[in-house]
């Protein structure tokens, strides 16, 4: 497998295959002292080969044991996804359990999970639908908050993503999808674009979906450490690349792909010529691009795949990429290109984290040229103060003099989440299924800092720092 020449091709590039590996091989792996490119669960340019296995196997070890087990309990993870879905839809009185019972007997589908009322456990963790009325269009808060809000829709179904953007925000649908990952063979990626009107300009706002928790194919490309080197651009994280519309053919970003009407299509060309057909006919308009979670890595790559392609027009109508909870995505030289060219675009950067939010300390920074961060860091405490940061306090989440204060700070969020209510109003109160996950993290410190409820109420309540719009 390997690369073309051209600019838009991997020069080089490093894919761990799990499927190829079983678990005694997996763990011989600590062991061994074999070059990585050896190893049957190992695809490589012949320019890694010469490249040490001891400098990466911890860290693949980790990664693969983590894409096993998502193998392994794919199937459990999904169904019992489904029950616990089913089961919170029917303690929220929306559906008839008769009607249910009905269906089964009838073998029809138990309930519509395409409905508008369906919601996914992201919905039920935090069921706010409505916009902060308080805060106006002129409001430096507006855009950060409109695309959290976006960031957390996007977790539910089509249906619910059109009714919330239409019939509570008053805004328009002009795309939703399923979109392809050459690698999976599936379509597994989802964004939507809205539009949201005004009298000066309107803006366009990309939303990429964050990971679906019980979803073990996406989770899978979160734990894929494989990366590749683009021309200039310095190595990236593949499993988001792929995510983002990859080409398997020739391992690259060509810039310009041929339809295929049997499956469909990449998330980066598809929105791509939507936006440049849009934007070519309303000279007003601008667009923002966002995302939570794995949502916020896509929703960075994006533009960088626009710079490699120099798309010019949508470079000069990117208005600001907002990520919450991101994931890191590059290496050292990829942060230092993409510092450079969102400079040289007058394109705005903002990369929120909230307190020891597990996520934004992966893929871990431990070597000089593996993942580093970039951009502007806005980093909000557990009382939803603000500031830039470079970086987010304890870096990689693993270390021992973080676990007092991680707990600590686990055990007043969850004192907290009885008294928002009384301090912030109604539309702050923290249900049970929430509940749960603070008590959560009492053992697992970080884990429940990255559910949407913090990002939605930072981007409200929190201080953040000015010109950030």
């Amino acid at each position: 497998m390997n690369p073309s020449s051209d600019k838009y091709s991997a020069t080089r590039f490093l894919f761990l295959t799990p499927k190829n590996i079983g678990f005694f091989q997996l763990f011989w792996v600590l062991f061994s002292t074999t070059k990585l490119h050896t190893q049957n669960f190992v695809q490589c340019h012949e320019l890694v080969e010469d490249e040490s296995f001891d400098e990466y196997k911890y860290l693949v070890f980790l990664f693969l044991l983590l894409q096993k087990l998502m193998q392994l309990f794919k199937y459990p993870l999904k169904y019992v996804g489904f029950t616990i879905e089913l089961f919170l839809n029917l303690a929220g009185g929306k559906y008839n359990i008769f009607q249910i019972i009905f269906n089964f007997f009838q073998g029809k589908e138990l309930v519509d999970t395409n409905s508008a009322d369906y919601l996914s456990i992201m919905g039920h963790i935090d069921n706010r639908v409505e916009l902060d009325k308080s805060i106006q269009r002129e409001d430096p808060k507006y855009n950060v908050a409109l695309s959290m809000m976006a960031s957390k829709a996007a977790y539910e179904n089509k249906a619910f993503i059109q009714d919330t953007v239409e019939n509570h925000w008053k805004m328009e649908i002009v795309a939703s999808g399923d979109y392809w990952n050459d690698y999976q063979q599936k379509a597994t990626t989802e964004a939507f674009v809205l539009l949201d009107k005004s009298n000066k300009y309107d803006t366009y706002i990309v939303t990429f979906r964050g990971t679906e928790l019980f979803d073990a194919d996406q989770w899978s490309y979160d734990f894929d450490v494989s990366w590749l080197e683009l021309p200039g651009l310095g190595k990236t994280h593949a499993g988001f690349m792929k995510a983002l519309g990859l080409q398997k053919s020739n391992i690259g970003w060509p810039k310009e792909i041929k339809t295929n009407p049997n499956h469909a299509p990449e998330a980066y060309y598809f929105i791509r010529d939507l936006l440049k057909n849009h934007l070519n006919e309303n000279d007003k308009a601008k667009f923002i691009v966002t995302g939570h979670s794995l949502g916020g890595a896509l929703a960075i790559l994006f533009p960088a795949i626009l710079m490699l392609h120099e798309e010019t027009l949508l470079l000069e109508r990117l208005q600001v990429v907002y990520t919450f909870g991101q994931p890191r995505v590059g290496d050292g030289i990829f942060a230092e290109y993409m510092e450079k060219n969102l400079k040289h675009n007058g394109i705005k950067y903002y990369r929120m984290v909230y307190s020891y939010d597990i996520i934004p300390r992966f893929p871990p920074d431990i070597k000089d040229d593996l993942f580093k961060h970039f951009g502007t860091c806005l980093y909000f405490d557990r009382n939803y103060n603000g500031k830039k940061v470079q970086e987010e306090p304890n870096k990689n989440y693993f270390s021992l003099s973080a676990i007092s204060p991680m707990t600590l700070n686990a055990i007043c969020e969850l004192m907290r989440s009885f008294a928002m209510v009384s301090r912030f109003g109604s539309e702050y109160q923290e249900g049970w299924v929430l509940r749960i996950f603070r008590f959560v993290g009492l053992v697992f410190p970080g884990a429940p800092n990255h559910l949407p409820q913090d990002y939605v109420n930072a981007t409200r309540l929190g201080s953040i720092p000015s010109k950030v719009d």
